[in-house]
């Protein structure tokens, strides 16, 4: 990329020459949600061969992308991200934002969605696929966990917005559609952890808060389940989530999946209004 001398200092200018390519971005992207071998990747995109080792080539040189061995006769690699490349998931996932307020919404912030809309269909085309093995959260205690739980028969995975903001005092104050109910849906299913348990089935609450905000929430809520934190967008840009951006962050919107041991998602509930039945239902799917 030809660029002005200006550009040399500009931090923006920069990171196009590294992301500024469409290919790129969509690499990236699938990358992200676990396609991390060439074929993987050629299939999920539709690119040439010759186009898609060309633009592997050049993330790495970039030191965004890593080559992992996994196979030596033939010879055959992976592609993973870098700590470098993790740094890119929020701009990944605030273009994403960006697009479903601006291009595929009427750039209204919300905290839900409408059926049929672009973000309904991304989130349910989700059942049936499988969640990246290598994903792992901070938890409230700081500590990496896994996303599902191996040792359960399933896994009921929720995403909230955030617990302790304006829109939390039950009035709506922050003006957001859908924010409201954290606590609630927090409680809710704190409620039925017994029944959960009982079951064999995990339940993992995860949000964009910092780690040492869950932990002092868990604490005064007596929260007997994980609260994993998704600050550096790892999970959303996996799954490519929803999401807004309130209280000058980016939120996940509320959504319930239901996962099975082996990572592939078999319930979706989103978007979630009526968050009682919502919980309710998750437990019977979950049990069933």
């Amino acid at each position: 990329m030809r660029m002005h001398n200006a550009d040399e200092t500009c931090g923006i200018a920069q990171a196009a020459v590294v992301v500024g390519d469409w290919w790129n971005v969509l690499i990236l992207r699938e990358v992200a949600r676990g396609h991390v071998r060439f074929d993987e990747l050629a299939g999920e995109l539709g690119l040439s061969r010759k186009v898609l080792t060309e633009r592997l080539g050049r993330l790495v040189a970039r030191g965004v992308l890593r080559r992992s061995l996994y196979q030596r006769r033939p010879v055959r690699y992976e592609y993973l991200l870098t700590d470098s490349g993790l740094g890119l998931l929020p701009l990944l996932v605030a273009m994403q934002d960006w697009a479903d307020r601006w291009v595929l919404g009427d750039g209204t912030v919300t905290a839900t969605a409408p059926d049929g809309g672009a973000e309904h269909a991304r989130v349910h085309a989700l059942t049936g696929t499988r969640l990246p093995s290598d994903l792992r959260l901070p938890g409230a205690d700081g500590k990496e966990r896994d996303v599902v739980d191996p040792d359960a028969a399933a896994t009921v995975l929720f995403t909230y917005p955030a617990t302790g903001i304006p829109w939390e005092d039950g009035i709506g104050g922050s003006g957001i559609e859908g924010a409201a109910g954290c606590t609630l849906e927090n409680r809710l299913f704190r409620d039925a952890w017994p029944s959960f348990h009982e079951s064999g089935v995990a339940v993992h609450g995860v949000s964009t808060q910092l780690p040492y905000e869950q932990a002092a929430f868990a604490q005064a809520e007596s929260v007997p389940y994980p609260l994993l934190s998704d600050a550096d967008l790892r999970l959303a840009a996996a799954l490519r989530l929803p999401t807004f951006r309130g209280a000058g962050q980016l939120r996940l919107k509320r959504l319930i999946l239901v996962i099975d041991a082996d990572r592939t998602i078999r319930h979706v509930r989103f978007p979630v209004g009526d968050i009682p039945d919502a919980v309710q239902q998750a437990q019977h799917l979950a049990t069933a």
